[in-house]
C-alpha cells in the first residue's frame, strides 16, 4: 500500500508536469540564464520571453535552449516591458501545456536552489489543505553577490517592513507583498485576475499584482526554505542621515517608472494607505540623495519630475 509521503511525492511530480515558468530576457548574461536553466524541473514547461534583446545574443537565447527539454523562445520586437511580456509568456504556456495547473515567474538572474520549487509546491497544497485561501507563495530570496536575504514584506503597527525568518524556520509567513521573481501561483488564479498590469511597463509590477490578489480575497506567503539566489543588481550610494545608510542608485529611466508608477498606484483605492504613507516617504528620501549625491542629478531629477506628472496624468484604473 502507498505511503502517505509517497502520495504526496507523485502529487508534487504531477504538479511539475503542469508547471510553465515564465522568464523575461533582456540582453542576459548568458551563464545566469544557462544556471537558471539547470535548476528547473525536466518536466515543466520553460517559457523564455526575450524583450528585444540584440539579435546575436537572441540567438544564443535560442541555440541554449535549444539544449534543454520543454524549453520555448518567444521574441518580442520591441521591448514591451515586463508586464506584458509575462502575459504573452503565460498566453503560450496555456498553448503548449494542456493541463496547465501552476505558472512560476522568474527573472533572468534568478536560480532556484535544489529542491525549492518543489518545496513551494508543497507549502502551497499545505496551506490549501488548512482552508487557507492561497493566492500565491514565494521563496527567500538571497543575494547572490552578498548573501543577504531580501525578506518578506509585512505591514505591521502601521510600518511597512520586511521579516527575516531564523534559518532553521520552515513555517510560512504571511506577506502583504511578494517579490515577483520566484512568485508562484494557480494558473486559473492569474487568468481570473486578468494578468499583469501592462501598462506599469516595469517597476512596481510585482507591487500591483500583490495588492490586486489580496482585494479579491486571496492571501500571499512566503516559504522560507525555498531558497532562489537572486541578484538585487543595482549599485549604491553611501550617505549619512542620523547613521550611515546606503540606498540603491537607479538610471533616469527607471526613475521615470518608479516615480510614475508609484504615484499611479497612490491614486488606487486597494492599495493600504500604509504603502502609500511609506512610498511618499521613500521617493522623498530618493530624490534629496540622488539630488546630493547620485550620478547624473539633474537628469535624475527631471525623469522624476516628469514621472510623477505622467503618473498624475494618467487614469488611476
Amino acid at each position: 500500500m502507498p505511503t502517505q509521503n509517497t502520495k504526496n511525492s507523485e502529487f508534487i511530480t504531477n504538479a511539475i508536469a503542469n508547471l510553465a515558468t515564465i522568464t523575461v530576457t533582456f540582453n542576459p548574461s548568458m551563464e545566469e540564464l544557462q544556471t537558471q536553466l539547470s535548476s528547473l524541473p525536466p518536466s515543466s514547461t520553460k517559457i523564455l520571453v526575450d524583450n528585444a534583446s540584440p539579435l546575436d545574443k537572441y540567438e544564443k537565447i535560442t541555440i541554449l535552449c535549444s539544449q534543454f527539454q520543454n524549453a520555448h523562445v518567444i521574441r518580442n520586437e520591441t521591448n514591451q516591458g515586463l508586464a506584458a511580456a509575462i502575459n504573452h509568456g503565460v498566453s503560450q504556456a496555456i498553448k503548449l501545456t494542456p493541463d496547465l495547473k501552476f505558472i512560476l515567474l522568474l527573472d533572468q538572474d534568478s536560480e532556484p536552489h535544489p529542491g525549492s520549487i518543489e518545496i513551494l509546491l508543497a507549502a502551497f497544497f499545505k496551506l490549501q489543505a488548512m482552508g487557507v485561501r492561497v493566492g500565491c507563495v514565494g521563496p527567500s530570496l538571497v543575494d547572490s553577490k552578498t548573501g543577504l536575504s531580501h525578506g518578506f514584506h509585512k505591514i505591521s503597527h502601521g510600518r511597512w517592513t520586511r521579516a527575516y525568518p531564523p534559518t532553521n524556520v520552515t513555517t510560512p509567513v504571511p506577506c502583504d507583498n511578494i517579490n515577483g521573481s520566484g512568485t508562484l501561483m494557480p494558473a486559473t488564479l492569474f487568468l481570473q485576475l486578468g494578468g499583469l498590469d501592462s501598462a506599469l511597463f516595469i517597476d512596481h509590477v510585482d507591487t500591483e499584482w500583490s495588492f490586486r490578489v489580496i482585494a479579491h480575497g486571496y492571501s500571499l506567503w512566503g516559504i522560507p526554505d525555498s531558497v532562489f539566489d537572486h541578484s538585487m543588481g543595482q549599485a549604491s550610494v553611501r550617505f549619512w542621515f542620523f547613521g550611515w545608510r546606503v540606498w540603491p542608485v537607479r538610471s533616469p529611466q527607471r526613475h521615470y517608472y518608479l516615480y510614475r508608477n508609484a504615484t499611479i498606484l497612490l491614486k488606487r483605492g486597494y492599495i493600504p494607505l500604509v504603502w502609500k504613507f511609506w512610498a511618499l516617504v521613500k521617493l522623498f528620501l530618493t530624490s534629496v540623495v540622488m539630488a546630493v549625491t547620485g550620478p547624473n542629478r539633474r537628469k535624475q531629477i527631471i525623469n522624476m519630475s516628469r514621472g510623477i506628472l505622467a503618473g498624475l496624468n494618467k487614469d488611476a484604473t
